[in-house]
C-alpha cells in the first residue's frame, strides 16, 4: 500500500486538484489501481452549505455526499466513481472524533488534537485505500503550506511517512512567478514554501513547478539545491491550453517513473495514447460552435467565476471532442435580461443555450425569458436541474396558459406552483429537517419509448446523480402533457418527473433533466445527452 501526499506552496489556485488527478491518470495508465482523496481545511462538515461564488461547484458523489469540485476532477481523470470516505473536511474529522468520544470509544482517555486528530485522518485514508483495494492512494491536502488550517493534515502525512518511510511520497506543487517588471523567473517563493514544509517535518520528494513558462535547467538546479532534492525531481508545470495536457506534460518529464522509484514500485510503460488523442481533439474541432451558458453565479466583482459550473463546462468539452467540434462558451448573466429584455436578441447568434443548476430567486425571470426566446426561435436548449424546472415553468406560462405558474421555492404563495415540494418534504420542513428534504446521489430513471431521451441513452433505465429539493407538481402533469410537453423520464414508480422534452418535429432540441448528467461525463466517455445537444447545435448553424 503506497501513499502520495500532494500539498501546495506559495499561493492557492495553482492547480493542486488537476495535478493530483493527472498523477492518478499517469499511474493508472501504468496499470496500478488508484484512488484519490481530497482534504478540505474547512469546519463545514461537507461542501453542501458553501457559497458557490466563493468555493466553486459542489460536486455530488453516487452515495449523495456533497464535496469539493476536485472530487469531480479525480473522477473525470481516473474514469471512476469515488465514495464519500474519499472526502474529508476539518469539520467532518472533528465530528467523527466527538461522536466516538461521546460513545466512550476512547475508553476514558484524554482526547487531544495531537495525536488523535491526525490519527483519525490516517484511519480515514486507510479506510479509503481498503475500500478501493488501491495500490496507490493519492491525498490532496487543501490550502497552502504555512497556513494554520492544514497543519493537522500535514502532521498526519508526517506520522504516516514516519511509520512507513518507503511507502509514502510527498509532492509539493509550487508557483514560480515571472514578475512583469523584472522579466525573470523567480524561485525564492518556492524555496520559502519548501522550508515551511520542512518546518512541519516533511521533505518534498518531488516539486511540481507551476509557472507561465517551462522551467529552464538553471531554475531546476536552483530549486533542487535550495529545496534539498535532485534536479530531475523538479518537474516543469507550465501554463497549458487545456487541463487535459497536464498528464502528458508531466509524463514527458518522467513523473510516473520518478514516483515509482521513490515508492519502490516496478515501473511500467504508461499508455496514454487514448488520452493524447482526446487532448488533441479538444483543441482541433473542425467546426466551431458558440454556446451560451445562461446562469446566475458567474459574477464576483469584476470577475467571471466559471468554476461554479466546472462539471458542465468539462462535459461540453468531452462531448465536443467526441464529435470533432470546437466550442466557444459565453457565460451570460441572467440578471442582465431582467434589466434590459432587448438584450435577449443576442441569443440569436448562438448555436445553443444551456442553463445549469442553481437555487433561489435571483436572476430567475431572466433565465425564463432566455428559455422562452430559445423555444420560440428554435435554438437548441439544454436545461439541468433548475434549468429543467424553469423550462417547465416557461412552458406552463406561455404554452399551457397556466396563470401565475411558478415555483414555490421563489413564491410560496403562487396560485399555481408547477414546481413544488412533495408532501413528505413539506412535513420534514415543518419539523425543521431541511437536510432531509434534499434528493442527493444516484437514482434510477425510467425512460419512455419514442422519445429523444430513449433514443439517446438507447436504454429503458438509467442511473443519474441528483442535487435538488423541488419537483414537478404532479397536479399539473396532465395539463402540461396535453399542451405538448413530454416527460420522457420518470422515477421507476412514475411519481417524479426526471426528463422533460419537446418532440423533434416541434423543436430542434429542447430538453431538461431534473438530475445532473454533467457529474457522470468523462473525457473518454462523454455523456450522451451533452453529445446530442451539441449535435443539434451543429445543425442549427
Amino acid at each position: 500500500m503506497k501513499y502520495i501526499f500532494v500539498a501546495g506552496g506559495v499561493m492557492s489556485g495553482i492547480g493542486k486538484g488537476i495535478a493530483t488527478a493527472s498523477i492518478g491518470r499517469i499511474l493508472k495508465s501504468k496499470g496500478f489501481k488508484i484512488t484519490a482523496i481530497k482534504i478540505d481545511p474547512y469546519i463545514n462538515v461537507d461542501a453542501g452549505t458553501m457559497n458557490p461564488t466563493e468555493h466553486g461547484e459542489v460536486f455530488v458523489l453516487d452515495d449523495g455526499y456533497e464535496t469539493d469540485q476536485d472530487m469531480g476532477n479525480y473522477e473525470r481523470f481516473l474514469d471512476e466513481s469515488l465514495p464519500s470516505i474519499n472526502y474529508m473536511t476539518t469539520g467532518r474529522v472533528y465530528q467523527e472524533i466527538i461522536k466516538r468520544e461521546r460513545n466512550l470509544e476512547y475508553k476514558g482517555k484524554n482526547v487531544e488534537v495531537v495525536p488523535d486528530v491526525p490519527l483519525e485522518v490516517i484511519r480515514r485514508i486507510k479506510e479509503a485505500q481498503k475500500s478501493a483495494n488501491a495500490d496507490i492512494t493519492l491525498v490532496e491536502v487543501g490550502g497552502t503550506i504555512g497556513e494554520y488550517q492544514n497543519i493537522i493534515f500535514l502532521e498526519a502525512a508526517r506520522m504516516l511517512k514516519h511509520q512507513n518511510p518507503k511507502d509514502v511520497a510527498v509532492v509539493m506543487l509550487s508557483y514560480v512567478p515571472i514578475p512583469n517588471n523584472i522579466g525573470e523567473m523567480k524561485t525564492k517563493p518556492t524555496q520559502y514554501a519548501s522550508r515551511e514544509l520542512n518546518s512541519v517535518g516533511l521533505q518534498a520528494d518531488i516539486i511540481l513547478a507551476r509557472s507561465p513558462l517551462p522551467l529552464d535547467e538553471k531554475r531546476k538546479e536552483k530549486i533542487a539545491t535550495f529545496c534539498n532534492i535532485i534536479p530531475e525531481h523538479v518537474i516543469s508545470a507550465p501554463d497549458v491550453e487545456s487541463i487535459y495536457d497536464v498528464p502528458l506534460n508531466f509524463e514527458k518529464d518522467g513523473l510516473g517513473r520518478i514516483l515509482c522509484e521513490v515508492l519502490g514500485l516496478e515501473d511500467k510503460k504508461a499508455n496514454l495514447a487514448d488520452w493524447e488523442e482526446f487532448a488533441v481533439k479538444t483543441k482541433n474541432g473542425s467546426k466551431k460552435l458558440e454556446i451560451a451558458v445562461v446562469g446566475k453565479y458567474f459574477m464576483s466583482g469584476d470577475y467571471v467565476l466559471s468554476d461554479v459550473y466546472i462539471s458542465v463546462i468539462e462535459a461540453i468539452k468531452h462531448a465536443a471532442a467526441s464529435e470533432n467540434l470546437g466550442v466557444k462558451l459565453s457565460y451570460l448573466d441572467s440578471e442582465e435580461y431582467e434589466k434590459d429584455p432587448k438584450k435577449l436578441e443576442e441569443l440569436r447568434k448562438y448555436s445553443g443555450v444551456l442553463v445549469p443548476g442553481g437555487f433561489g430567486g435571483r436572476g430567475v425571470e431572466g433565465i425564463i425569458s432566455a428559455i422562452k426566446f430559445s423555444r420560440e426561435n428554435n435554438i437548441p436548449y439544454f436545461g439541468l436541474c433548475y434549468g429543467m424546472q424553469l423550462m417547465v415553468i416557461e412552458f406552463a406560462r406561455n404554452v399551457a396558459k397556466i396563470e401565475d405558474a411558478n415555483t414555490s421555492e421563489i413564491n410560496p404563495d403562487a396560485k399555481n406552483a408547477v414546481i413544488d415540494l412533495m408532501p413528505e418534504q413539506k412535513e420534514k420542513i415543518k419539523r425543521g429537517d431541511y437536510g432531509g428534504t434534499m434528493r442527493l446521489g444516484s437514482y434510477f430513471c425510467k425512460l419512455k419509448e419514442g422519445t429523444i431521451a430513449k433514443s439517446v441513452y438507447n436504454s429503458l433505465e438509467v442511473s443519474e446523480r441528483h442535487r435538488h429539493r423541488y419537483e414537478v407538481n404532479p397536479n399539473v402533469i396532465d395539463k402540461l402533457t396535453e399542451a405538448g410537453l413530454v416527460f420522457s423520464g420518470t422515477s421507476p414508480d412514475g411519481k417524479l418527473m426526471e426528463i422533460a422534452e419537446l418532440q423533434k418535429q416541434k423543436h430542434l432540441f429542447m430538453l431538461g433533466t431534473q438530475f445532473h448528467p454533467e457529474f457522470l461525463s468523462r473525457p473518454l466517455r462523454p455523456h450522451p445527452l451533452f453529445v446530442e445537444f451539441l449535435k443539434s447545435a451543429s445543425k442549427s448553424n
